[in-house]
């Protein structure tokens, strides 16, 4: 097993030609990074965007700011579209229990119990959610475990997921795994989500695009989102 200090001298890493070789090419050669092409009736998925990952003072304060007014925009946007949009966030009963393994794996998220501290669990007001859009709660990283999201988004005749969120790493990779393994073409706005540090936050943008989602810029995004609103107009 790997150290927490990053060493990975007991681990298999597969051939040193592999490890030698351009990461791009490596991912090429094995077919990866196909493109998928996005539908024409999108939602937009805003996931865990609390005070939580904002406040200097938790323990999960990512310094996401950037990703959070990259956020705005494409909600901004996608209001003006009129797609569907969904926010979720984390709550835990007292004590933790209905986060199981999780909630034992990772003590920050003790900050989401009911009741303990309001101020982190609350949407960031300035993407807090509207009227009429769907609000889900969670207790595991996906958006789609344990709750009624892919019931709603097959419900709408949903194809295609635009994801904005926090973080990248935890709630963003497990959501955008599982929007693909629910049928939903997930793109994954990657100016619109933000993790602690930048390494993990590469790192696995880099593998949904080769695996599982689109990555996209916001301005790719919002340039999507034009020119639905262009057909629906006509």
């Amino acid at each position: 097993m790997a150290s927490l200090d990053g060493s990975v001298s007991r681990l298999t890493l597969g051939r040193q030609s592999d490890m030698n070789e351009n990461l791009d090419a490596n991912y090429r050669r094995g077919g990866f990074g196909q493109t998928l092409d996005p539908g024409e009736r999108p939602a937009l998925l805003m996931i865990d965007f609390v005070q939580a990952y904002l406040a200097p003072e938790s323990p999960l304060y990512a310094a996401v700011e950037s990703a959070c007014a990259a956020a705005e925009r494409l909600l901004a946007a996608a209001r003006s579209c009129g797609i569907p949009i969904c926010h979720t966030f984390v709550e835990y009963q007292p004590g933790g229990r209905d986060g199981g393994v999780f909630f034992r794996k990772v003590p920050a998220l003790r900050c989401f119990e009911r009741g303990a501290h309001p101020e982190w669990a609350a949407f960031v007001p300035q993407l807090a959610p509207a009227a009429g859009e769907t609000v889900i709660c969670k207790q595991y990283a996906s958006a789609f475990f344990g709750t009624s999201l892919a019931a709603t988004l097959t419900a709408l005749r949903v194809d295609t997921v635009l994801i904005a969120g926090l973080s990248t790493s935890g709630c963003v990779r497990a959501s955008a795994v599982d929007c693909c393994q629910h049928g939903f073409v997930p793109l994954v706005v990657g100016d619109a989500v933000g993790d602690r540090a930048l390494e993990p936050h590469r790192a696995n943008l880099f593998d949904l695009q080769a695996k599982y989602a689109e990555v996209l810029g916001l301005a790719d995004a919002l340039g999507y989102l034009a020119r639905l609103r262009t057909i629906n107009h006509h």
